[in-house]
This record gives C-alpha cells, structure tokens and sequence, in this order.
C-alpha cells in the first residue's frame, strides 16, 4: 500500500526538517515548502498530496491566503502549524475549510494523533450509507451533507462531528466523549475546540438545522430533528 504523502510548509527550515524526518520515520513521505507561493504551486504539481501542515506567518503568502487557494479547487485535509490560539484565528481558519490547529510549541507524537486522525476520515473507505436526521441527510460515501436537499460545504472535521452527532441523535454527549470519538484521543481539556466546531457547523447549516443542535449547559451537547 502506497503511502500517505504529507506537504509540510514552514519557513524555518529548522522546524520542516524536525517534522519531516519524524513523520518519515513514522511511515510518511514527506514533501516540502518554504513559503505561501511555493506551498501552492508544489501542491497543484503534486495532485496525490493527502494533507497539508501549513504554516500561518510565512513570506510571500501567508497560510490564509494559501488555504484560500487550494479550497478554491480541493478539500485536502489542512492542518493549520500556528503560534496564534486566539479564538478569532481558529474561527478564521475553519471558516476557510482549515480542518485542526497544532498550536507551536507542539508535541511530535499529538502531531502524528492528529495527522493520523484527520487521515483515516478523509481518505476513501468504499462505504455507502446514507444516514438522516429531520431534514438533515449525510452521504457518507460520498461525503456530502444536504438540508432539505440542498448540499451544505462543510470541512472533513464538521462533516465527521454532524456525522457523530447525527447517529448519536436523542443522546446527550459529553465534551470528552465528543473528543475521544471524533478526534481519537485527548484534547487535555481542550474543550474550545469543539465549542468553535459547533458554532461554525451550526452557521453553515443554517438556522432551522443548525438548532438541532442542542447545548447542553455544563456538560456538551445533543442531536434532536
């Protein structure tokens, strides 16, 4: 089986050559980028890329506008290399199709969790099953949602977070069950993440979707049609 080829754009060639050779030695090929410019045109010469590292503060082009334009003409699983944590930069990023945050200083082995995550949800499975709840229905082979059977664009990470909300329907999830499931491991009490989720899926739905979404004060959050 080939394996997954990750681009890794930073420009401090201390921090590319750090991840580089530690995703290699755990069973990656690994292209890279030095800057926003060079990122775009070695991804679009590199079609079987299977996700971006993207840097945010680099020459040239910073890692927005080159979210920018590779959302333009892919759905590539990005994962955003970032010392910006503020809850606007996030919000920013997934409102650009950005699929996780790895905050620098990082952990190696919580950027492979990651990598590996985002990976096993975005590659094809082969699987057909549609699955509804009210007026929301998820393709999932093909990835798709609809409401009211209008297609709704949503990032690999909202797409798996509707999708766990939708076959849990009726039942109450906790933040740290919602981490486990659709993240694969723990956050450390990173429970943000999942309140930004939430908001930027609900605005994407749209209002009478969107509020199926039921928070749950002190504990996370619930899925009723």
């Amino acid at each position: 089986m080939e394996k997954p080829k990750i681009l890794v754009v930073d420009d401090e060639a201390r921090m590319r050559i750090l991840v580089r050779d530690y995703l290699k030695n755990n069973g990656y090929e690994v292209l890279e980028a030095e800057d926003g410019q060079q990122a775009v045109s070695t991804y679009f010469n590199h079609p079987e890329i299977a996700l971006i590292l993207l840097d945010v503060m680099m020459p040239k082009m910073d890692g927005w506008d080159v979210c920018r334009e590779i959302r333009e003409e892919s759905k590539v699983p990005i994962i955003m290399l970032t010392a910006r944590t503020e809850e606007r930069d996030e919000l920013k990023g997934f409102s650009l199709g950005v699929d996780d945050y790895v905050a620098k200083p990082f952990s190696l082995k919580i950027l492979a969790a990651k990598i590996e995550a985002v990976l096993r949800r975005s590659l094809p499975s082969g699987e057909e099953e549609t699955i509804e709840c009210g007026i929301i229905r998820i393709d999932k082979a093909a990835h798709q949602v609809y409401v009211e059977g209008k297609p709704v664009d949503l990032s690999y990470k909202e797409f798996e977070l509707l999708t766990y909300f939708v076959e849990n329907q009726g039942i109450a999830l906790s933040r740290e069950k919602i981490l486990n499931n659709v993240w694969d491991y723990d956050y450390f009490g990173e429970a943000r993440t999942i309140d930004t989720h939430v908001k930027k899926l609900r605005s994407k739905l749209g209002e009478k979707a969107g509020d199926m979404i039921k928070t749950i004060w002190g504990m996370g959050y619930k899925m009723e049609a």
